[in-house]
């Protein structure tokens, strides 16, 4: 797999984009095990997340290829208790249709910049086990390790699905968080 091709932009998301999000989102949602969700978010419930995400100063990035939403990818809060406040979670989708093509690539390492630019310490990765290493691989090479398997946690189209957890420092000495770091942003 090689780089985007060069009309590719990778950019923060707007309200306009949101309804093609919905659109990718829908297809992952009704067609695969990837997504948890059972009900497609509509582009209001994306607005929503647009501005929750940006009330933390957390990312929401768009691929665009030739002016068409290719992609999304966001980082957003590991978990709401407040000393999970440096660890954030990452989602990428892609439209079928652009798949294979580096766009994953190109979200997750600006996804990564930003987080840690944001002063993140930590990214996981929470990766339905299909029995395909795509995204797995992936995490790999923007240097996540394996962290752990949670198994049959999700039952969705009439399976049981395991999720493997990956998880990425973000600081760039490698440091761990101090107990008396404040949350980012403030």
């Amino acid at each position: 797999m090689g780089a985007p091709a060069p009309q590719t932009v990778v950019r923060p998301a707007t309200p306009a984009d949101l309804p093609a999000v919905a659109g990718i989102c829908a297809h992952y949602v009704l067609h695969s095990v990837i997504t948890f969700e059972e009900v497609p978010p509509t582009a209001d419930d994306w607005l929503r997340r647009l501005q929750d995400f940006a009330s933390r100063n957390d990312p929401f990035l768009i691929a665009e290829v030739a002016g068409e939403v290719a992609g999304y990818a966001y980082a957003s809060p590991w978990r709401p208790r407040p000393a999970y406040r440096n660890t954030v979670e990452d989602t990428i989708y892609l439209s079928p249709g652009h798949t294979g093509k580096g766009l994953g690539g190109a979200l997750l390492g600006a996804l990564v910049e930003r987080c840690a630019r944001a002063g993140r310490r930590r990214m996981v990765a929470v990766i339905a086990d299909t029995g395909q290493d795509t995204s797995a691989a992936l995490h790999r090479r923007f240097g996540f390790t394996h962290a752990g398997r949670l198994t049959e946690v999700g039952y969705k189209h009439g399976r049981w699905i395991d999720t493997v957890l990956m998880e990425r420092n973000l600081t760039a000495d490698g440091t761990e968080p101090h107990a008396g770091d404040p949350a980012p942003g403030t």
